[in-house]
């Protein structure tokens, strides 16, 4: 075991100061007492705080919205897990027989976190240097590489979203008409949102892409729809 974590200081590009930390990072709640959720805890902060900067960084024309939902795609156990992956956690991480026998370095949840231990320990035994030096080595190429809009969710799921926020029920969605020659259709889409007495319509070459067109409209109507008046709406 001494070697392996030789091995992965190597592979994280740092050394240890306190290396019953990184013990403690790897050491799942199965094998014993001094385990590594607190540090999961701090390293789920850490994480988060080195993403943003680097979108923050990365996107400097995106506005909040766009910033969290990457992040929120970049943090996610299945990035993690395949980044914990990449580092060879399995090799390393402490689990009880009975875990071990189950298959549990091998487990999704198990090896996020072990990921996020590993961030908070980093972070402890050497500050933020060292630690978003493995951020920026385990997402950076990923996030210069992508866009924004990559990420971006699509019009009917975000106001399906923002009706669900407030638990009002889903629009609806008709068929306003159809222009055109059979081979070269465009179809009209009315989307409704008959609780906040919003409606409006998109066309598109398919009923699909109309859908998509009217949803967009109808988002940006209630966006900017002042809190105030979703409130009288809704009571009356």
């Amino acid at each position: 075991m001494e070697q392996r974590l030789v091995n992965l200081q190597e592979r994280i590009g740092y050394r240890f100061v306190r290396p019953e930390l990184l013990k403690r990072a790897l050491t799942h709640r199965s094998f014993g007492a001094d385990h590594n959720e607190r540090l999961e805890f701090l390293g789920d902060s850490v994480l988060s705080l080195s993403v943003s900067r680097l979108l923050f960084d990365r996107f400097a024309g995106s506005d909040e919205g766009d910033l969290t939902r990457v992040r929120a795609h970049l943090v996610r156990e299945d990035s993690l897990h395949k980044a914990a992956l990449v580092l060879g956690l399995p090799d390393v991480i402490r689990l009880s027989e009975g875990e071990a026998k189950a298959g549990g370095a091998q487990r999704a949840s198990i090896l996020a976190d072990a990921l996020e231990a590993l961030l908070g320990a980093m972070y402890l035994d050497g500050g933020t240097e060292p630690a978003n030096a493995l951020v920026q080595k385990l997402f950076g190429e990923m996030i210069t590489g992508t866009t924004a809009e990559s990420w971006r969710k699509d019009a009917k799921t975000e106001l399906q979203e923002w009706l669900q926020a407030r638990r009002l029920s889903v629009p609806t969605y008709r068929i306003a008409g159809v222009r055109g020659q059979a081979h070269a259709q465009t179809f009209d889409v009315a989307c409704d949102v008959p609780a906040l007495a919003v409606t409006d319509t998109g066309d598109g070459r398919s009923r699909r892409a109309a859908e998509q067109e009217a949803a967009r409209k109808v988002l940006l109507q209630l966006q900017a729809l002042p809190e105030s008046t979703i409130a009288a709406r809704l009571r009356d």
